[in-house]
């Protein structure tokens, strides 16, 4: 049975998913944490943005833009309201204690310590909302002796192990062309996220918790097999640039016509159809070539065959042999071709949501997809306070003149 399509902002303004009812104070900024809280707010839960009256979220301050707007911005914090609080005056102390009074969730990213400095550390919290889970990002997490450092993404994907894997084996370790830790530290907080309100759920008046969440560490716990590989074997991973550890044939081949073909053939029997493909079944019988233990120590051989195989060739031609023999492969995309692929578009990967800035914006569709409570995205990322006259005044009870002397305090 196919699960309905993921709800867009164009079709109802109104939150659904399995996290309705679930409220969120996002008092993170940038990448990770900001993340964790709008995949909250894909399923439903009710975000609530907080940013530092003034400079806002630095964020803001990355391209790219469109009309001095923060187009990233936009994606990362959808689906959450906004509003500009000053946690470190009295006054707004005192506001965002009210505020974390109805939450259950708080999520921040500071650096261990400074909500403390700010007279909100864990027993504070407690004592506030003794229900309240607390996702902490950092870098390295809350202990250890480089908890205070300063990170970023590149940081963690060096530091982890990541980084050395990447590239060719003749260059320096590679990047990613995006902060590939930042995400993943954010699926990792929401995933944790869940499993706290799950966990807190099933006993009434159970007490909430912290959770330390380090991105370094949720980038090594992706690397998987790498640290076990290591520990029994000795076997320090070294780049293979485009080259898959641990199948061959597996780099990226051009074709005639100047495309480029991701290849993964790992299965022997996808190795097999990929043989027939080529029209050289003496592959399977080669004993260079017949297992893929074989294949990996005659590498050189095997992607001689296949690279001289598809620069023979056209995309269109490889698609139709290969298509027509089961053999996994795909050009490799730009997001223009994304844009284009027919399986995106009938998969509604890419939605419209509508935006008080551009009118329109397209960005992802929510991730995965559910069958009875299907999540959307209803709104894209929020101006700076947009919301604090809804927040302040509507949800908290403050008057318009008391919002407008928090205003001239730069409280808000």
């Amino acid at each position: 049975m196919r699960a309905p399509e993921s709800r867009t902002g164009d079709e109802k303004n109104i939150p659904s998913g399995p996290l309705v009812g679930v409220k969120v104070l996002d008092l993170s900024t940038v990448v990770a944490a900001p993340f964790a809280a709008a995949l909250l707010g894909d399923f439903g839960a009710e975000v609530i943005k907080v940013e530092i009256p003034g400079p806002g979220d630095h964020l803001r301050y990355l391209p790219p833009h469109k009309d001095g707007v923060s187009l990233w911005s936009k994606v990362a914090n959808r689906n959450k309201k906004g509003i500009t609080l000053d946690l470190r005056t009295a006054e707004g102390k005192v506001l965002v204690e009210r505020l974390i009074a109805e939450q259950d969730v708080l999520v921040e990213n500071f650096r261990p310590g400074t909500l403390e400095r700010w007279g909100l550390s864990f027993e504070r919290l407690m004592e506030i909302n003794p229900h309240l889970i607390i996702l902490r990002v950092t870098g390295f997490g809350q202990t250890g002796p480089y908890c205070n450092r300063t990170g970023f993404a590149r940081i963690f994907e060096a530091m982890s192990g990541f980084a050395y894997i990447c590239g060719s084996p003749e260059g320096a370790p590679s990047f990613s062309g995006y902060p590939i830790s930042d995400a993943l530290a954010g699926v990792f907080g929401a995933f944790s996220i869940c499993a706290a309100l799950t966990c807190r759920n099933a006993t009434p008046g159970r007490p909430g918790q912290e959770i330390d969440l380090s991105a370094t560490e949720a980038m090594l716990r992706s690397l998987d097999f790498l640290a076990i590989e290591y520990d029994q074997l000795g076997v320090v991973r070294e780049r293979t640039g485009n080259l898959n550890a641990y199948s061959a044939p597996s780099d990226v081949y051009p074709t005639r016509d100047g495309q480029w073909i991701a290849l993964a053939v790992s299965a022997p029997p996808v190795f097999a159809r990929f043989a027939h493909a080529l029209e050289r079944p003496d592959l399977l019988t080669d004993p260079r070539f017949s297992t893929n233990v074989a294949r990996l120590s005659h590498r050189a051989e095997i992607e001689s065959i296949v690279r001289a195989w598809f620069i023979e060739r056209t995309e269109a031609q490889v698609s139709s042999v290969l298509s027509e023999h089961g053999v996994s492969f795909n050009r490799v995309n730009s997001i223009r071709d994304v844009f284009e692929d027919e399986h995106f578009k009938a998969r509604d990967a890419i939605v419209s949501v509508a935006d008080g800035d551009f009118g329109s914006v397209r960005m992802q569709n929510v991730v995965p997809r559910f069958s009875a409570t299907p999540g959307g995205v209803w709104r894209t990322g929020p101006g700076q306070g947009e919301h604090n006259q809804e927040i302040f005044g509507s949800k908290m009870g403050l008057s318009n003149e008391e919002i407008a002397e928090l205003q001239e305090k730069k409280i808000i």
